[in-house]
């Protein structure tokens, strides 16, 4: 069984800074792309970040200058580092992982319970 334990949400202020953390464990062979989603309300769940087990990252054009994914491949961890956050990045971050249980086993996702990101006066 593979787990995704997100940490690190809470509440900001406008213009703040928060971290989010994700570990992944279990039975796990190898873990490729790694990666931030997040979901408010009637909205679908949208891509914030990115990043493969090779370092590339993407990121949303609406974070892209605020927000730095990062991953510690020994440690199956991937990281999420938010500045200057805004109203509108208020949602339900999401860990997701691409990973492969066992040798032969064929690459599938997985996703975390989800974090809850306030950013509020």
């Amino acid at each position: 069984q593979v787990q995704l334990v997100e940490s690190g949400g809470g509440l900001v202020q406008p213009g703040g800074s928060l971290r989010l953390s994700c570990a992944a464990s279990g039975s796990i062979f190898n873990i490729n792309a790694m990666g931030w989603y997040r979901q408010t309300p009637g909205k679908q769940r949208e891509l914030v970040a990115a990043i493969t087990s090779g370092g590339s990252t993407n990121y949303a054009d609406s974070v892209k200058g605020r927000f730095t994914i990062s991953r510690d491949n020994g440690k199956n961890t991937v990281s999420l580092q938010m500045n200057t956050l805004k109203p509108e990045d208020t949602a339900v971050y999401y860990c997701n992982a691409q990973i492969r249980p066992r040798r032969w086993d064929v690459l599938m996702g997985y996703w975390g319970t989800g974090t809850l990101v306030t950013v509020s006066s």
